[in-house]
């Protein structure tokens, strides 16, 4: 008999597909698997974006609402802007020239000022302020831009004068058209304390800040511990949007403040001699230099 012949009567071999039990059959049709219901699925995916967003909120960026005209025309009332939450957890401080959030430092903010509105308006906001959509009703925060940081000295001599830091005026295009740099309110020279910096709002004539708490703790600088972050962009209306860079002018050559040079002035100044006394003495040794 040849190799592989078959003898006798054998069964045909069965092929993968027919190992398979065949579907339930019911009423003549065939009994598909069901899959969860959409209703079902939305709430888990209510609750994931709930949760992704409330980690945007606290980790990332946070919407903020324009409340008042201090900050014309840069910002104007009812605006929304998208604030930075990210670079402060990586040591990042505020820089001059950038529009801040900050927490009020206590009594800059008119408590007797709120907004009253019905159950619904407010169960409505504190929705949207816990996903980071609007600012809580309960918080009390403040916009201005950041004119002077620790260190620095700051100070304007009203009238028509700029505002000068470290002794080096600011153009300031940004302002209000109209307004004087210090408005009504000249001020200075203030020394900035380490930690804090120094806020003022574009709109000069028409913001109660640094300026205007001169009497309060931290003579009317606010705690870098205080800032929430830097607003970034102007994110509603839609024909509004932009973003919020630093001006050109304070970039400006000698801005710094001496502090903030003087370790590298120094260490230069002190090695000079060094290297000069060391050249004298191998000198007078014979040792080629």
């Amino acid at each position: 008999m040849a190799v592989g012949a078959r003898s006798g009567h054998e069964e045909p071999e069965e092929r993968p597909e027919e190992l398979a039990e065949p579907p339930e059959e019911e009423g003549g049709r065939v009994k598909q698997k069901k899959h969860r219901s959409f209703w079902k699925e939305l709430p888990i995916l209510i609750g994931i974006a709930l949760l992704l967003a409330l980690l945007i909120k606290t980790f990332l960026v946070q919407a903020f609402s324009i409340p008042s005209d201090s900050m014309q025309d840069t910002l104007q009332r009812g605006d929304r802007v998208l604030v930075d939450k990210l670079t402060p957890w990586f040591g990042s401080q505020p820089e001059r020239g950038e529009v801040v959030v900050f927490h009020d430092p206590g009594g800059w903010l008119d408590e007797a000022a709120t907004t009253e509105s019905g159950p619904v308006a407010e169960g409505f906001q504190e929705v949207l302020s816990f996903i980071g959509l609007m600012p809580s009703a309960e918080e009390k925060d403040l916009i201005k831009r950041a004119i002077a940081v620790g260190g620095d000295t700051v100070e304007c001599k009203g009238g028509t004068q700029p505002v000068k830091v470290n002794g080096k005026a600011l153009d300031e295009p940004y302002l209000y058209p109209g307004d004087t740099p210090c408005g009504d309110r000249p001020f200075g020279p203030v020394k900035v304390p380490d930690g804090r910096i120094w806020v003022m709002g574009d709109h000069r004539q028409n913001s109660l800040d640094s300026r205007y708490h001169q009497d309060l703790a931290g003579n009317g600088t606010v705690s870098q511990d205080d800032v929430v972050g830097r607003a970034v962009v102007v994110a509603w209306p839609l024909n509004r949007w932009s973003t919020l860079p630093v001006p050109d002018t304070f970039d400006q050559k000698g801005l710094s403040a001496a502090g903030t040079v003087a370790p590298a002035a120094l260490g230069l100044a002190g090695a000079v001699p060094l290297v000069l006394w060391r050249r004298r003495r191998l000198t007078a040794d014979g040792t080629p230099g």
